[in-house]
């Protein structure tokens, strides 16, 4: 087992190294005389650190990005479990989320903005919009994709109808779900700086905005990776929680 964790980290600092070599090589080139290098965008991530540009920034990304995922976690993952556990729900209300899914949802943002202005409430609904149809759709698959002989098991033992649901059906689904939640947040993140860039600037959509604008380009490729390295850390973050909620059972029963 450590061997094979030694080599996974061993390839994960490789993939970086690759990826961070080729951009700096592509920065020299140069592909684009607004592509910078790699040491360029981290000294300009560094410096709006320093200064707390950056920080200030996320305190109003956050905030919009934080009550959305919350929102749509709690609200999806009940609106995913109805449906997959009752037809005529799934009938009723899959529909609408298949369409979320695959709707070009930024051209709502206009509408949002005309009816909840541009404060907090439209941004939370743009990351809302993103996330919440990954979620319930992943959630609802799961709990469709449990095995009946496991359900009919639980029901032998005379197992109630809620116990069935938390103690068969969610641990079963919960690779699934937890899945869907990641992403989700990955949605969020993207419903939340388009929601930035789309209403108001503010927070690192305005850092973007702004160091384009003057051709800041290395402040400008910071601010996005940033956003990708905080994206990144939230995924490992719900990936260490669902291996500490479930543990051994990280595979679920849909595959089986």
């Amino acid at each position: 087992m450590p061997s094979a964790i030694n080599r996974s980290l061993a390839l994960k600092l490789l993939s970086i190294f690759i990826v961070f070599g080729a951009w700096e090589i592509a920065g020299h080139i140069p592909v684009s005389y607004a592509f910078p290098t790699f040491l360029d965008s981290m000294q300009a991530l560094g410096r709006m650190a320093m200064d707390g540009t950056l920080f200030t920034a996320y305190g109003e990304t956050l905030r919009p990005l934080v009550v959305g995922v919350a929102i749509s976690a709690v609200l999806g993952i009940a609106l995913g479990l109805w449906i997959g556990l009752s037809s005529w729900f799934d009938w009723l209300v899959s529909p609408i989320f298949i369409v979320m899914q695959a709707a070009p949802l930024a051209a709502l943002i206009p509408l949002l903005v005309m009816v909840y202005g541009i404060g907090l409430t439209s941004k939370v609904f743009v990351v809302c919009i993103m996330a919440m149809p990954v979620i319930v759709l992943n959630t609802a698959g799961a709990v469709r994709n449990t095995p009946t002989s496991i359900i009919e098991m639980g029901r032998s033992f005379l197992g109630t109808r809620p116990d069935i649901i938390l103690r068969i059906i969610v641990p079963s689904a919960s690779p699934i779900i937890f899945s869907g939640l990641r992403l989700g947040v990955s949605a969020g993140f993207i419903g939340a700086i388009l929601a930035e860039l789309k209403i108001t600037p503010t927070g690192v959509g305005d850092i973007i905005t702004y160091s384009r604008s003057i051709a800041d380009y290395p402040s400008m490729y910071a601010a996005i990776f940033s956003i990708i390295l905080l994206a990144v850390l939230f995924l490992n973050l719900l990936e260490l929680i669902e291996a500490n909620l479930f543990e051994g059972n990280n595979r679920g029963y849909a595959s089986d």
